[in-house]
């Protein structure tokens, strides 16, 4: 997926400053999720082989040691690795909003996380009494409020981001009637957030559980932020390709039978030009004032249930 995601990025005619952002991102998850995978490694081996005899307790104490190197570091770099996965989802809020003041509120909540995460790896590489038990009383409620502030991030920047899509694709229904790339867009957005939210949702209840289970969604969330990241470009991407392919067969399409209509041609065979609803792209939503009086002679030339657009659009969904 990420190789995926690199080959869109740079096939892609997005703006340069937009590229870069996301290149970087992705590279940054792809170093997290593999460092991540490599202590796990180092770590499994050392608790079941090289100090399997020598460990007081054996490789249960081992992995239930919170203090040991490999889960500091394990969970420096998931933290490291949500930070980033929050910033994205909060930076394609404002993409799409373009406004600073709908994402004051998400931006704080990603403070909370970055609070509640350093929070969490120094308490953890502290701890020394109960430093067997993770649910104590000095790493657990650091744990609990990381899980809870990125949960509420992930949810509300996720919510605002599919208002904005949902919100755009309404007022456009009049201009382009069931447009073939807004709704899919809006799809795929939510699918990347719930996947991300149930995540999250089971990591957190299974640590006020005090199941042990969460070590386990833990582990699994790391390459999930990755996945999500991945999936809303190269779907997006697959999306645009299929919307412009149908786009370029009805220009086509158009093109033929005028030629017919001017006598170039005599037959159409229905086989071969087969009839396509043409789709009509909304990139980016602009609004302006309108005269009313040229309102009016414009819609006198519109046709009966057509009204004439007061907006354009034009953001590249690749880019966010």
């Amino acid at each position: 997926m990420f190789i995926g995601t690199i080959w869109v990025l740079f096939q892609r005619n997005i703006s340069r400053a937009a590229n870069r952002r996301m290149v970087t991102v992705a590279c940054s998850l792809l170093l997290f999720s593999t460092a991540h995978l490599i202590i796990d490694t180092i770590r499994t081996e050392e608790g079941l082989v090289q100090q399997r005899s020598t460990f007081p307790g054996g490789p249960t104490a081992f992995f239930s040691d919170v203090a040991q190197w490999s889960f500091v570091y394990k969970n420096l770099l998931y933290t490291l690795q949500t930070l980033v996965g929050d910033g994205v989802v909060i930076y394609r809020c404002y993409v799409v909003w373009q406004s600073w003041y709908i994402i004051i509120i998400p931006c704080m909540l990603w403070c909370s996380v970055a609070a509640t995460g350093a929070g969490c790896v120094y308490s953890i590489s502290q701890a020394t009494i109960n430093k067997e038990n993770i649910f104590a009383p000095g790493t657990g409620p650091w744990i609990t409020s990381f899980l809870a502030a990125t949960l509420f991030t992930n949810l509300l920047s996720t919510s605002l981001l599919a208002y904005r899509i949902w919100s755009i694709g309404r007022r456009v229904t009049n201009v382009a009637l069931a447009t073939g790339l807004m709704w899919p867009i809006l799809r795929v957005i939510l699918d990347a957030g719930v996947l991300y939210s149930l995540s999250l949702l089971a990591a957190l209840s299974c640590f006020i559980a005090k199941n042990h289970g969460h070590y386990i969604v833990l582990d699994m969330i790391m390459p999930i932020i990755s996945i999500t990241f991945y999936m809303v470009i190269i779907r997006i991407a697959i999306t645009k390709n299929s919307s412009q392919a149908s786009e370029d067969h009805s220009r086509s399409l158009s093109n033929y039978l005028a030629r017919r209509s001017r006598g170039r041609i005599s037959y159409v065979d229905p086989q071969q030009c087969p009839m396509r609803r043409m789709e009509v792209h909304i990139t980016q939503l602009t609004e302006h004032e309108i005269d009313p009086g040229k309102l009016r002679s414009s819609n006198d030339n519109n046709p009966p249930g057509m009204s004439s657009p007061n907006f354009v659009a034009k953001f590249d969904p690749v880019a966010i």
